[in-house]
């Protein structure tokens, strides 16, 4: 089986999504480098290079029965002391996140993820304790809103870490839903 590394998530638009990554690379996450700002919706995966068509027609499918929302991201929040890692929360739209994710996990059976869903955008992780209050205390005040309307498809390279490779439409958004 030759295999690869894939994901699925929500990216942050621009300019936020530039302004967050140059943040995180600020407080001195490495990973700035190579993960772009984002909402994971599906972790990371092993799957078999073979299965990737399959994998974007049931991502397809399952794009189509959820409807596109408005998300909100407002403020900080941490997972110390169980992991390292200080992040951007969504304030709005984090239930149409969920069921999102729900419905994608079920697509592709994916197995059930270690924590409880918590959708968020990581600013900081595998930092120390000053680094990570630093990052909590700089993006306190940050918000911003944006529509989605689609999630993507991405695969892990060694050498440039998380990239795009397809993106998936959600059903037109329903006007008067307040998921």
């Amino acid at each position: 089986m030759t295999s690869l590394t894939m994901g699925v998530a929500i990216a942050v638009p621009e300019p936020h999504g530039s302004q967050l990554r140059e943040m995180r690379a600020q407080f001195g996450d490495q990973l700035a480098r190579t993960v772009p700002s984002h909402v994971t919706l599906l972790p990371p995966l092993e799957v078999d290079v073979h299965q990737l068509d399959e994998i974007r027609a049931r991502l397809d499918k399952a794009a189509g029965s959820v409807p596109a929302f408005r998300m909100r991201l407002r403020g900080t929040g941490t997972f110390r002391p169980v992991s390292p890692v200080v992040y951007v929360r969504v304030n709005a739209g984090y239930v149409a996140t969920a069921v999102l994710a729900g419905q994608l996990r079920q697509a592709l059976e994916a197995p059930r993820p270690e924590f409880p869903f918590h959708p968020h955008v990581t600013v900081a992780h595998h930092l120390d304790d000053d680094a990570l209050d630093h990052a909590d205390d700089t993006l306190r005040d940050f918000a911003c809103d944006f529509e989605v309307e689609e999630f993507a498809l991405y695969l892990h390279d060694a050498a440039a870490g998380w990239v795009p490779q397809h993106s998936f439409s959600l059903a037109p958004r329903i006007q008067d839903a307040t998921l």
